[in-house]
């Protein structure tokens, strides 16, 4: 079963008006989860998939003027980035992967 995880930066000083949404098979091992901190360290929200269902369904429900940044692996992106494009509040979609030319 997929978890979705979102937790928000309560510090006063992070005014960031971006959120993270995060679709990875992995996005929870060990590597990741640094990874995790670090960058909630620096925005108000992050949240989590390793469901590409779940992670459409959320990013469909992203309001109009939020800023958001997708990060996908590789092998997900193939399956949710030709939807992701349409989106005005997507700003970015970071695609990473070890098969660059596939991708």
């Amino acid at each position: 079963m997929a978890s979705a995880k979102a937790k928000t930066n309560t510090s006063n000083n992070s005014l960031e008006t971006y959120s993270i949404v995060w679709l990875d098979a992995s996005v929870n091992n060990d590597e990741n989860m640094g990874t995790q901190n670090k960058l909630r360290s620096i925005v108000n929200q992050l949240v989590t998939f390793i469901n590409p269902d779940e992670f459409l369904k959320h990013v469909a429900l992203i309001q109009q003027g939020d800023l958001t940044i997708l990060i996908v692996s590789g092998q997900l992106g193939r399956i949710v980035v030709p939807d992701m494009q349409k989106l005005e509040q997507v700003c970015s979609i970071y695609i990473y992967c070890f098969n660059k030319e596939a991708n």
